[in-house]
């Protein structure tokens, strides 16, 4: 069973989350990303990705994107979406151009007992 979490956009808390954390920059463009389909590049181990998010979960406590990694050669057909540490992204900017979600997308969390706080 999948437990949708309530988050307050201005103020980033749930009953999940810690209290008193409040909403960076990467975090609200990750929303605005996601809700309008939207494709983002940023900073990740010190690489410049371009990422189309699908999904933002939070497992133990922490945040990470569900998404697409765009700069990486895939075969046809064998895309797949990867877990990025929302606490290890930076430099996160929204590009124009939109995305189409995987067909292989389910909506699904990526593991039990992941927290979706909001999907594609």
């Amino acid at each position: 069973m999948t437990k949708i979490v309530e988050v307050d956009v201005y103020t980033s808390t749930s009953t999940n989350l810690a209290k008193g954390m409040h909403m960076d920059d990467a975090r609200l463009i990750l929303l605005e990303a996601i809700a309008r389909k939207r494709i983002v590049v940023a900073r990740y181990n010190g690489a410049m990705l371009m990422l189309a998010p699908h999904l933002i979960f939070e497992r133990r406590s922490e945040l990470y994107a569900f998404a697409l990694n765009l700069s990486k050669n895939w075969c046809l057909g064998e895309e797949k979406l990867g877990q990025f540490k929302l606490a290890g992204l930076s430099d996160v900017a929204l590009q124009d151009g939109p995305f189409r979600p995987l067909a292989s997308y389910d909506g699904k969390p990526p593991a039990p007992g992941d927290l979706i706080v909001i999907s594609v």
